[in-house]
């Protein structure tokens, strides 16, 4: 079970790393870009979120075949 949820946290972190660079390549964040330098809030909480979550998932699939004897 606590591999099930690690592989499901790494695959939603990766689902989110995509849509955080889809969102990159939008036209809202391309406007926001031009004005601030910066992409728009949702891209970027996007990227981090699912980097933090995939790193999760990744260290508990890590520590779950570690500990498994």
């Amino acid at each position: 079970m606590y591999k099930a949820f690690s592989t499901a946290l790494l695959v939603g972190g990766l689902a989110l790393i995509l849509f955080g660079i889809n969102a990159s390549k939008s036209l809202g964040s391309d406007i926001s870009r031009l004005f601030t330098g910066n992409p728009t809030d949702k891209t970027i909480w996007f990227l981090v979120g699912g980097i933090v979550i995939g790193v999760i998932g990744l260290v508990g699939l890590v520590r779950n075949t570690r500990s498994t004897p």
